[in-house]
């Protein structure tokens, strides 16, 4: 693997995302990186970094298609110092090329999102399950909104984004409720003294019939024209 060569991209109001490129194995692989910084509290599914907690970093790296590595937390953690982050973050990985992400705003909020839709069906399936998918065919979503959540707001959240990102799917033609290893960022504010912490994000609640409008636009902008 080659070092992370970064390309930056013009910043945006809120959620600046950078890209940057490596070589492993022969293959030329890109990422997305948004250096948060500090002062955000996110809750995640993500590999590296899910759960809730303080982060200042979310990486959303392309690896190969038949991805096999069975560390996925340390390989983002070694993707993620090579590009120059630090500190603790939130590590993503799909097999979709992310420089197609999409990008989009809606009354402070801003969504990003990344979609690999070749292994994709619905939640409630007959097939059975097992304790670990690491097939990387993957749709990630990730969100920033300039407000302080509660924690149960931040989980309201992530099942409001995900409502969202299955919205925009159908409307882009695709009968599925995503892959098998879809994942969620959410990155709210850090509370300080005297801020108000939102105790909802539902999708017609303020904050989430926000963060709803920008998942919506970025999944649709970014998922290929349906089969």
């Amino acid at each position: 693997m080659t070092a992370a060569i970064p390309l930056p991209r013009p910043a945006t109001d809120l959620l600046a995302v950078e890209q940057f490129s490596r070589v492993e194995d022969g293959e030329r692989l890109h990422g997305l990186l948004w250096r948060a910084g500090d002062g955000w509290r996110m809750v995640s599914s993500a590999v590296l970094g899910g759960g809730i907690g303080t982060r200042s970093f979310v990486l959303n790296a392309q690896v190969a298609h038949g991805y096999r590595r069975t560390d996925p937390a340390r390989h983002l953690a070694e993707l993620a110092r090579a590009a120059g982050a630090r500190g603790p973050g939130v590590g993503l990985m799909t097999a979709a090329d992310v420089r197609a992400y999409g990008h989009a705003r809606d009354g402070g909020v801003e969504a990003v999102a990344t979609a690999g839709l070749g292994v994709r069906g619905w939640a409630a399936s007959p097939v059975a399950g097992r304790d670990e998918d690491t097939r990387p065919g993957t749709v990630n979503v990730v969100v920033a909104l300039p407000a302080a959540l509660s924690d149960a707001a931040l989980v309201n959240a992530v099942a409001t984004a995900t409502e969202a990102k299955v919205q925009a799917l159908l409307d882009a033609g695709y009968d599925c409720s995503g892959t098998p290893t879809d994942a969620v960022c959410v990155a709210a504010r850090s509370p300080l003294a005297g801020d108000d912490v939102h105790a909802f994000a539902g999708p017609r609640s303020l904050w989430g019939a926000r963060l709803a409008r920008a998942v919506h636009r970025a999944v649709r902008d970014a998922a290929p024209a349906g089969p």
